[in-house]
C-alpha cells in the first residue's frame, strides 16, 4: 500500500508508528509467545482479581507471607540438617540506580506541573480542552467499570485492534475514507442549508437596524 493512499496520508507504517522495536513486535504479534504470554498473565490476574474477591493488597501480603514462610523455615532446616542456605542474590539497590529513577520521576512531575500550570493560567487553550475532555472520558468510563477491567480491556484491544487494522488495512482505509467523504458531504450541505440561512437571517436583521 502506498503511503499516499493510507489513511489521513500517513508515510509511517503501523509497526513503525510503535515504535519499529521489541514493543511493537509484541503489541503486532510478531513475537507470539511473548503476546500470548501477556494476555495469559492478564487474564489470569483478572479472573484472579475479579471473581475470587481478593484484592491487589490481600494478594500481595499472602504471596510475601507464603514465600517469607517458605525462606525461613528452609534456611532453620538448613542449618540443622547441614544443607545450602537458599540462593537468594543479594538485595540492594546502588545509588546509580536510585539517582536514575529520581530523575527520571522528577522530569515527569516538572513536565505535569508546567502542564497543569500553563493551563491554570489560560496559557494554553487548546490543551485546556484536551485534557477536560480526557478527564471527562476517563470520569464516564470509570463510571461504567472497575479499574481492573478498564485495564485488562485496554490491554486486549491494544493487543487485538493494530495487528487487525495492519492485517486489513486497505479494506479499513477504503471504508474509513469512504465514511469521511459522506461526513463531509452532509457536513456541506448542512453549512449551505443552515449556516448560510442563519448568517443571512443576521445580516438581515443588521441591515434593518
Amino acid at each position: 500500500m502506498g503511503s499516499s493512499s493510507r489513511l489521513f496520508n500517513r508515510h509511517r507504517t503501523i509497526h513503525e508508528i510503535f515504535g519499529g522495536g521489541f514493543v511493537a513486535d509484541v503489541i503486532l504479534w510478531r513475537e507470539t509467545n511473548v503476546t500470548m504470554g501477556i494476555l495469559l498473565v492478564a487474564l489470569s490476574s483478572w479472573v484472579l482479581f475479579e471473581r475470587s474477591g481478593y484484592t491487589l493488597l490481600s494478594f500481595a501480603s499472602s504471596v510475601l507471607l507464603l514465600l517469607d514462610v517458605i525462606l525461613f523455615l528452609w534456611a532453620k532446616s538448613a542449618a540443622i540438617l547441614n544443607r545450602p542456605a537458599p540462593p537468594l542474590p543479594r538485595l540492594h539497590l546502588s545509588e546509580e540506580t536510585v539517582k536514575v529513577a529520581a530523575s527520571f520521576i522528577s522530569t515527569l512531575m516538572n513536565a505535569f506541573l508546567s502542564i497543569s500550570q500553563d493551563i491554570a493560567m489560560g496559557k494554553d487553550t487548546k490543551l485546556f480542552f484536551k485534557v477536560t475532555a480526557c478527564l471527562l472520558l476517563i470520569s464516564v468510563v470509570g463510571g461504567l467499570t472497575d479499574f481492573l477491567t478498564l485495564g485488562y480491556a485496554s490491554l486486549l484491544i491494544l493487543l487485538t485492534f493494530p495487528v487487525l487494522y495492519e492485517r486489513y488495512e486497505d479494506y479499513i482505509d477504503g471504508h474509513v475514507k469512504m465514511v469521511l467523504k459522506k461526513s463531509h458531504q452532509l457536513y456541506l450541505k448542512f453549512d449551505a442549508r443552515c449556516i448560510d440561512r442563519v448568517q443571512n437571517w443576521v445580516l438581515e436583521r443588521q441591515k434593518r437596524r
